[in-house]
């Protein structure tokens, strides 16, 4: 159904038709909206879940936690400090392998106080065991959030996923939108089934218990494996609802937009649009979009990024101390690839270090809601020629 809606409500639209059957929020900028709509949804008769006011974000996760032990299908959302705070239970709920879907509207962290747009937030938890999907546009929002709900269920991952979306950029934008029909959601998305055995009263056990250093460390490595895994179940959520809806985006983990020329911009989020503005003006650069973080599409770069001469980073989080997040997650992949990783056998040997490799630059911008027009990707692709291969610049 098309229709004109605010970013944050068209979540709540898409959330909704999935049919959580708990939901437990603590309301903060700029993700407000979304948790507002659904509790007036319920309030109005048409959602039917468990709505949990909760009194902070660190209880809202720790219930949903609760509820999807027992075997139904839970949904949360938060931004910037709501998510800081909610630090512990990430861990907690990833290495429970339960199937939670949340909301990121992401959001600076302070301090100093601010209530714009950048990707510190989610980009800090990334160590958590989430999966983590960054969306460009407000329909890829709705799309994302059905696609989450099936990839965290799906048998072979079990592990919650955040959707991460720019807040004001997207949450607060008013734009036409498709959202899609309910009994074509139910084709795609079926309701949940657990697969694993669930907390029951009547039969009492204990999970997340004390475990000794032998066994830890082989739950923490399973939560590794599962995520590295999902690739897979994201690039089939991708595919399949390209087929039942007529949308898709990349291959589920990447996108590309005119990444036929020598120079490579890569980013993630809403500033891929500017990006896309700005290569259709001066034609001589090209866009790869990463849309999932977690797990990182290592492989996909590397092959995407074969015979390019430079690679443009723009990173809206900075890991303090070092450079951008995305840069160096980027840089190490290029630089630890194999010239025959994509032909070599299982069992063969390691070859030597690629030696041909681009020219790997980064710019840290956007931070704290500054705009980032086509005029600056334009001075950072005229800078990036310039620029010696690990060099990052702030961008202010």
């Amino acid at each position: 159904m098309r229709t004109v809606l605010e970013g944050s409500r068209a979540v709540a639209e898409a959330v909704a038709l999935c049919e959580p059957k708990v939901i437990a929020a603590y309301p903060i900028t700029p993700q407000t909206h979304i948790v507002e709509d659904l509790a007036k949804m319920k309030s109005d008769g048409k959602l039917k879940a468990e709505y949990i006011e909760s009194e902070s974000e660190f209880s809202a996760l720790s219930s949903i936690i609760g509820a999807s032990a027992t075997g139904v299908r839970v949904y949360t959302a938060t931004s910037s400090q709501g998510l800081a705070l909610m630090h512990e239970v990430l861990f907690a709920s990833a290495g429970l392998r339960l199937p939670l879907v949340m909301t990121v509207a992401n959001r600076a962290l302070s301090a100093p106080l601010n209530i714009w747009n950048d990707q510190q937030d989610s980009i800090s938890e990334r160590d958590s065991g989430w999966i983590q999907i960054y969306v460009e546009t407000n329909q890829e929002a709705i799309d994302s959030h059905i696609h989450a709900f099936k990839i965290a269920e799906n048998s072979k991952v079990l592990l919650p996923i955040m959707v991460c979306m720019d807040g004001f950029f997207l949450t607060h934008t008013t734009e036409p939108l498709d959202v899609p029909e309910k009994k074509d959601i139910d084709k795609f998305l079926p309701g949940y089934v657990p697969k694993y055995s669930t907390l029951d009263p009547k039969n009492p056990k204990s999970i997340g218990s004390f475990v000794y250093p032998q066994f830890y460390i082989n739950a923490r490595n399973d939560i590794d494996v599962a995520l590295k895994n999902s690739a897979e179940a994201i690039k089939e959520a991708n595919r399949d609802f390209g087929k039942a809806f007529g949308r898709s985006y990349g291959d589920g983990l990447i996108e590309e937009y005119k990444n036929d020329k020598k120079i490579t911009i890569i980013a993630m989020g809403s500033v891929c649009g500017a990006i896309r503005d700005a290569i259709d003006l001066r034609k001589d650069a090209g866009l790869l979009r990463v849309r999932t973080y977690r797990p990182f599409p290592r492989d996909d770069l590397i092959k995407k990024l074969s015979g390019k001469s430079t690679v443009l980073v723009l990173d809206k989080a900075v890991s303090l101390g070092n450079s951008g997040a995305l840069f160096s997650e980027v840089r190490d992949a290029l630089y630890s690839a194999k010239k025959s990783s994509r032909s070599a056998s299982r069992n063969s040997k390691p070859s030597e270090p690629c030696s041909e490799k681009p020219k790997v630059v980064g710019f840290i911008a956007g931070l704290g809601g500054k705009d980032i027009t086509t005029k600056d990707i334009n001075k950072m692709i005229d800078s990036a020629k310039k620029m010696k291969d690990g060099e990052t610049e702030w961008f202010e």
